[in-house]
């Protein structure tokens, strides 16, 4: 049986079904058809288009679907256009004839399009909470770890900064990423349900109420944008992607920083793998991983972008195309940052080392020109200075700390003795606004 078939004369090749279903896909959707279907059979019976007794048959029908479904005793399986046909073909041999009056005042146009918007709620919002799982568990690596580390710019040691205020910049980042998605759910937060194909229905159907049933704010306002729309997907994996670029940078420090050139960091072994032929090897694989598959998600974006750019209103088949990029973007974006978790939540610090590379990159340079614009010399001619006193030590093979007073005022009269305490790394960061990094 087929949800159509009444104009056509000959039969569709096999071969054309197989083409055709995207049930192997779209079958995840099964909870959100089912509760769709649920409310549009609520709404036809308050408009008196169902009687009391076939809602209730027909919504018994769907409840005992989704129960044998749960429980593994039907299983979503066999050659169906996609998940609507499977439920509604299903709801007739259970229920009989009146299982095709579901049907009534809809089209698949809208059903898909308020299954989906559904399921893209409900995974927002599981994405939300991984990741405020994720910055629970940086805040709490970032308290326990303040120690000083060098802070860098062009991948080159910059100036002194603590590893907790580090940290803390991707705990920033990711509360930006939530608020991009719930910004996306509450553009999204409309019901496409009664659109019908594209021009809605000559029936006097209540779009209010299965909207206001569904959980969403109201209906859509144009039924033609209802069914063509996938803003929101667009705009999900769009947020997806910007959290995977922030996940893949983390990704990046935790593997330089776990190199045996900087040995700042050590990932424990439940999330690192070995080499088949290097005995010694221990490779950060889920950090790089997380990396690798940023890019898979970024495919989606552009796939779901081409996909729509030169569709005319309203509904085409090429939509279906639409959800094998959505839900592998989901699920990548999930496991993805449930892993970054745990690699942080195990990940030890190695402050020393972190301290010792503070010293052999001039870090307190910048302190030097700090410390002679406060005794009066302009910040340019300052900034002079520091730099000629670093090249003095990088000669002799010197710290900037480890200079005599003799050799600082080789360089300007105004250095004095408390030049020491001044450029010492750990009263740099108790000086003006960098507390803040503590």
């Amino acid at each position: 049986m087929k949800l159509w078939g009444g104009r056509f004369l000959g039969k569709e090749s096999r071969l054309m079904e197989e083409f055709n279903s995207s049930l192997h896909v779209d079958k995840v959707l099964y909870k959100q058809d089912i509760r769709g279907s649920i409310a549009h059979l609520k709404m036809l019976v308050r408009q008196n288009l169902l009687t009391n007794e076939e809602g209730e048959r027909l919504i018994n029908g769907l409840v005992s679907l989704l129960k044998d479904i749960e429980e593994g005793k039907l299983k979503i399986e066999g050659i169906y256009e996609d998940i609507h046909s499977f439920i509604e073909i299903n709801l007739v041999d259970r229920v009989g004839e009146v299982g095709k009056k579901l049907h009534t005042a809809r089209s698949r146009n809208d059903q898909v399009a308020v299954d989906t918007k559904l399921y893209a709620k409900e995974k927002a919002f599981e994405i939300i909470n991984d990741i405020k799982d994720l910055m629970d568990t940086i805040k709490t690596v970032a308290d326990a770890n303040e120690a000083l580390m060098p802070g860098y710019t062009h991948l080159q040691a910059a100036q002194v900064i603590t590893f907790k205020h580090h940290i803390m910049a991707y705990y920033y980042m990711l509360e930006r990423d939530i608020k991009r998605i719930l910004n996306a759910i509450e553009i999204m937060n409309e019901s496409p349900l009664g659109c019908c194909a594209l021009a809605g229905t000559t029936f006097e159907i209540d779009r209010e109420y299965t909207a206001l049933e569904l959980g969403f704010k109201k209906p859509v306002e144009n039924f033609l944008d209802g069914v063509s729309d996938r803003d929101y997907i667009i705009e999900l994996i769009s947020a997806f992607s910007i959290i995977m670029m922030h996940l893949s940078r983390l990704s990046e420090e935790l593997i330089i920083w776990s190199s045996q050139e900087f040995k700042f960091v050590e990932m424990d072994d439940a999330y690192t793998t070995g080499s088949s032929i290097m005995p010694q090897k221990k490779n950060p694989d889920a950090a790089e991983l997380i990396r690798g598959k940023t890019g898979r998600v970024y495919g989606a974006l552009i796939s779901i972008l081409t996909l729509m750019k030169g569709l005319p209103l309203a509904y085409n088949k090429d939509m279906q195309e639409d959800k094998e990029q959505f839900f592998d973007a989901i699920v990548t974006v999930q496991k993805s940052i449930i892993m970054m978790k745990e690699v942080i939540a195990t990940l030890k610090i190695n402050k020393g080392n972190m301290l010792e590379s503070i010293k052999k990159g001039f870090l307190n340079a910048t302190e030097i020109a700090d410390y002679l614009v406060n005794k009066g010399l302009e910040f340019r001619n300052a900034h002079k200075i520091s730099g000629q006193i670093v090249v003095y030590c990088e000669k002799n093979n010197k710290l900037i700390e480890d200079l005599n007073i003799t050799e600082f005022k080789m360089f300007s009269d105004l250095f004095e003795m408390d030049i020491y305490d001044f450029i010492a790394y750990d009263n740099i960061i108790s000086k003006g606004i960098k507390i803040k990094m503590k």
